[in-house]
């Protein structure tokens, strides 16, 4: 029988394994790396993107190209919701993922997303070598992912009409919190809630469906929701909404790899950190920017207003999370023991 193109693609579909991990020591292994945002490159478009891209070049670089890998942007590998649940079985190598998207899988990660608990990028940082980062991450193994480099982002609101800043504006609004523990608050507060992923914000705002936006900084500027927007609250320099959206690997994956090659792994995701942290703060900055430049009013947080949604997150969201489970209970003590 002649050999063709169709059966050589069949056949490459049918053992996606043999093409990755290779049949001999010499072959390379090629990860690939999921996310939600806009694809760029190193040095133009989301910083997220450009973590994930800088993460494999160097990575390539130092294992002499025996470990590769390659970043689909937009959910174009798969959905975004679906990633943490394949992240789980090793369907996926690699994400970078908003941590609290699993929430409704594992309520545990949930505290990624919890209002008030994390007030500045020291605080969330200090969670790594603190009692509440080992915790979390010994628990994340134990479901099956692994951090690799701890990322926090704070956020900020882009609202259709008119300014939600203090918890009293958002009475009859209808507003994307990013996760179950802020929905909490939204609707204690008087507003309805809508849970979707935040590249999907940009149509629901479109559409009328969404009156209000939370989600990072760099989200509100990739997704181009000051096209949409008369107003912008900020999270520079105070915030309530901070987001833990780590770079993920997966267990099962992580744990074939030669030592040498996971040591690099572990170690170029650890000094993506310091990127991070600044790509995140400077968004901060220039999403004020980008939104005055397109003719919204911008709005920023004082120390009494962040209180006033920390007041409400204590007894409604804190609560909620600290009564699913032993761990849950475990996991909001640790993190309130981090100060700010």
């Amino acid at each position: 029988m002649a050999l063709t193109r169709r059966h050589v693609l069949a056949g490459a579909l049918a053992a996606p394994a043999v093409l990755r991990f290779g049949g001999s020591a010499a072959a390379a292994t090629t990860l690939k790396i999921s996310h939600q945002f806009p694809g760029g490159s190193l040095d133009e478009g989301d910083f997220r993107d450009r973590l994930c891209r800088k993460f494999a070049a160097e990575v390539e670089k130092r294992t002499g190209g025996a470990l590769k890998a390659e970043v689909y942007p937009g959910s174009s590998l798969m959905k975004t919701n679906a990633q943490f649940a394949a992240l789980r079985k090793g369907a996926l190598d690699m994400s970078l993922y908003p941590i609290s998207y699993a929430g409704g899988e594992v309520p545990e990660c949930n505290i990624g997303l919890m209002p008030g608990l994390v007030s500045s990028y020291r605080q969330g940082m200090a969670w790594k070598t603190a009692p509440i980062g080992r915790e979390f991450g010994d628990f994340l193994a134990s479901k099956g992912v692994m951090i690799l480099t701890w990322l926090w982002q704070a956020g900020g609101v882009a609202s259709r009409e008119k300014p939600l800043v203090a918890p009293e504006d958002a009475r009859g609004m209808k507003v994307r919190g990013g996760s179950r523990e802020m929905d909490l608050v939204l609707q204690a507060a008087g507003a309805a809630v809508l849970s979707l992923p935040s590249n999907e914000l940009y149509a629901a705002m479109q559409t009328g469906a969404c009156d209000a936006g939370i989600t990072s900084s760099t989200s509100l500027i990739s997704f181009r929701l000051e096209e949409l927007a008369k107003h912008l609250t900020t999270g520079r320099g105070k915030a309530y909404w901070y987001m833990l959206e780590p770079l993920l690997v997966s267990k099962a994956v992580f744990d074939k790899l030669p030592k040498d090659q996971q040591d690099t792994l572990l170690a170029v995701g650890a000094e993506m950190e310091a990127f991070g942290v600044a790509a995140a703060m400077a968004d901060d900055v220039t999403v004020a920017k980008v939104y005055e430049n397109a003719g919204a009013r911008i709005h920023d947080l004082d120390d009494a207003t962040v209180e006033k949604w920390r007041a409400i997150a204590r007894v409604t969201a804190w609560k909620d999370y600290g009564d699913k489970t032993p761990h849950c209970a475990k996991f909001i003590k640790l993190a309130g023991d981090v100060q700010a």
